[in-house]
């Protein structure tokens, strides 16, 4: 397929072995003092490594390559986990690792969470009423939300009810979750503030692989914020996925504003 993927300079590496520290799928091997990729099927394309090398010898480039395997990544990250070398080991702060039942559905091998998929098991608990009386509890069902992180390959978004939401919107309005959230997978972005020139691609590439039931798109009234809905479209178009799309939008004072249905195309 054809996806974003790291490349390493040999010619600029030094083989410090920070990059290697970086990866939390262990793509990246330190192998006669220089830098390697193992496979591509580990590289998951994100480029998390990038901002750790002092000689920038690490790139993001688009190519052929064999999609990502978050199962082979299990895989490689368990075989190697207890005897990996110095430069294996986990990176980031120890007191930000997650803990407990949550670590069980990610990554092993450390890291940063904001960059490592979690997936959370949420029990169905019903609202005493419709007042917002009732205990409020977090309905999100994975990490990290943001789309620039979350790889499109990850299993919550397969056959998803999908979110796509302008991060100002979970600020704003003020029943996100108990209202938005439950029962949908979430991406989050902003389209005035992010660097959005691959989002569409990424956009495409999650309803290709997921196809997923239909796509919520909330944002602000605010007109830069429309954007977000643009980029989903155009996505949609690009995957030739007849998806239908729900367009909510909400007021600057946290108001629900409207909320429509934008039919699935027609797929040639």
């Amino acid at each position: 397929m054809l996806r974003e993927i790291v490349v390493i300079d040999e010619a600029k590496c030094d083989g410090c072995g920070l990059c290697e520290k970086a990866c939390a799928e262990g793509a990246i091997k330190i192998i006669n003092g220089k830098a390697r990729l193992l496979a591509d099927f580990l590289c998951d394309g994100m480029g998390m490594c990038l901002g750790h090398c002092p000689r920038g010898a690490i790139t993001i480039e688009k190519r052929e390559a064999m999609a990502f395997d978050e199962v082979a990544v299990e895989t490689h990250l368990g075989k190697n986990n207890g005897h990996a070398s110095a430069h294996a080991q986990p990176a980031g702060c120890p007191s930000s690792r997650m803990q407990g039942s949550e670590a069980g559905h990610a990554h092993a091998g450390g890291g940063c969470p904001g960059t490592r998929f979690a997936r959370f098991d949420r029990p169905l608990i019903a609202d005493t009423d419709d007042s917002g009386t009732g205990e409020p509890h977090s309905e999100l069902t994975h990490w990290p939300v943001q789309l620039r992180l979350l790889n499109p390959m990850a299993p919550v978004l397969r056959g998803a009810e999908l979110l796509v939401a302008a991060d100002c919107v979970p600020i704003a309005y003020p029943d996100f979750h108990r209202k938005m959230l439950r029962g949908k997978a979430v991406v989050i972005a902003c389209p005035k503030l992010d660097e959005t020139s691959t989002y569409v691609d990424k956009l495409a590439e999650i309803f290709r692989h997921n196809r997923p039931v239909s796509v919520t798109v909330a944002h602000m009234e605010v007109p830069c914020c429309t954007g977000i809905l643009r980029m989903v479209l155009e996505a949609r178009q690009r995957s030739g996925v007849g998806v239908p799309v729900i367009d909510v939008v909400v007021s600057i004072r946290g108001d629900l504003l409207r909320q429509q249905e934008l039919p699935a195309e027609a797929v040639a």
